[in-house]
């Protein structure tokens, strides 16, 4: 079974967030989508989410588009990489992760077959979480 690894923040879940899960299940049969923490958020974009990371959680499993939805580490990004060991890693178009650096920490877990897949936007003009949290 080929499984599938996204992060993201999720917050205000939309369209955007939908079609992006839709394009990663296309990859494998077992999508896993972690949700990243409030302080991690805080860390990263320098202000905490609308909406809390339990939050955030149910919402994506209300979608029933994830086989299963987790939080991500509060020390480490890669260590969910590590645990769970997928064999693909989807990324958004506007993910600032950078793949030569994912590249690399997965060569060095000996995950050199892992793919790492970088997904198309989805009306990004109009379904972007800080274009929503803006007009609210």
């Amino acid at each position: 079974m080929k499984k599938v690894l996204v992060f993201g923040t999720f917050d205000i879940f939309h369209e955007g967030h939908w079609d992006f899960l839709k394009q990663a299940r296309k990859h494998g049969e077992f999508l896993r989508v972690v949700v990243a923490r409030n302080v991690t958020v805080l860390n990263v974009k320098g202000r905490l989410p609308r909406y809390s990371e339990g939050e955030r959680v149910t919402a994506i499993k209300k979608s029933e588009l994830a086989d299963e939805v987790v939080l991500g580490s509060l020390n480490d990004r890669y260590e969910v990489v590590r645990e769970y060991k997928p064999d693909v890693i989807c990324l958004g178009y506007d993910q600032k992760q950078s793949v030569a650096e994912l590249r690399r920490k997965l060569n060095e877990s000996g995950m050199e077959r892992t793919r790492i897949v970088k997904l198309k936007a989805y009306q990004p003009e109009k379904y972007k979480s800080s274009l929503l949290r803006d007009a609210a």
